[in-house]
């Protein structure tokens, strides 16, 4: 009895032993199974993360490429579309640069017209101003001894008649120097049978001066032009119808060829 009594406890701490191992050894497998279950998915965890995060970064990048190629796209047309309007802008200013130069040159010949017109317009209202008319002064300093008589007689003592007075006789010395009485031209310098030697100049408006009786003429020769106060020639007694009279100045004076009173024009 004593015997098995000693022998139950014994089996009982062997018993409680193989308890302990076989309850440890199923925790230590446990944990093992756990550790490396644990492993496992932590790997598949990380993976698919990997995964997820490659597909991501793909997403992003085809995202990324997508909207580069479209704003490359769109870069490249708004490049060509601002080229192309580049380009119309420059023939459109080329084109507007022609039209206004032409529009200048047409302009100036316009102008050019006109102004050639206006000049032409203008010319004659130059050419058609009235010139005035020529201030006659006294071709020889002395007393007027006949009058102009165009519508009476005068007595010619040479002639000894009565008859008509186409000047006016200026009493001067011989060798007298006379001078024009305007500006004009020499238009003749003879020697008349009755008038003597005579000396005719042309004045603008029609007007011209006779100068007669003359002694010489040496100062002056058909076709100059002359000037006022310039010497013609001298005072001579060369006219036949006033031989007999003392020596003077036999001077006329005619409007459009005709015969006017030289004292009406005469300054002293």
């Amino acid at each position: 009895m004593r015997r098995e009594n000693r022998r139950r406890p014994m089996e009982d701490g062997l018993d409680g032993k193989k308890m302990l191992y076989i309850t440890g050894s199923v925790l230590a497998l446990a944990v093992i199974i756990f550790v490396i279950a644990f492993l496992i998915y932590g790997n598949k965890l990380n993976n698919s993360t990997e995964l997820a995060k490659k597909n991501n970064n793909n997403t992003i990048g085809n995202l990324v490429a997508e909207e580069t190629s479209t704003s490359m796209g769109k870069n490249v047309n708004e490049m060509q579309e601002s080229k192309e309007n580049n380009q119309n802008t420059e023939k459109i200013a080329v084109n507007t640069s022609q039209e206004a130069q032409n529009n200048t040159t047409t302009n100036k010949e316009n102008t050019t017209k006109t102004n050639t017109n206006q000049e032409n317009n203008t010319k004659p209202n130059k050419t058609t101003e009235p010139v005035k008319d020529p201030e006659f002064k006294m071709p020889v300093s002395g007393e007027i001894v006949k009058e102009f008589a165009n519508n009476k007689l005068v007595y010619s003592s040479t002639l000894d008649v009565w008859a008509t007075h186409n000047g006016v006789d200026i009493k001067a010395d011989k060798t007298t120097v006379v001078k024009s009485s305007a500006d004009g031209t020499v238009v003749s310098i003879k020697n008349d049978p009755r008038y003597g030697l005579t000396v005719i100049v042309e004045h603008v408006n029609g007007y011209k001066t006779v100068y007669a009786n003359l002694l010489s003429t040496e100062f002056v020769v058909e076709g100059e032009t002359i000037k006022q106060g310039q010497s013609l020639g001298t005072v001579g007694n060369t006219a036949s119808f006033e031989i007999s009279d003392e020596p003077h100045l036999h001077f006329e004076l005619l409007k459009n060829n005709e015969q006017q009173d030289p004292e009406l024009y005469l300054k002293k």
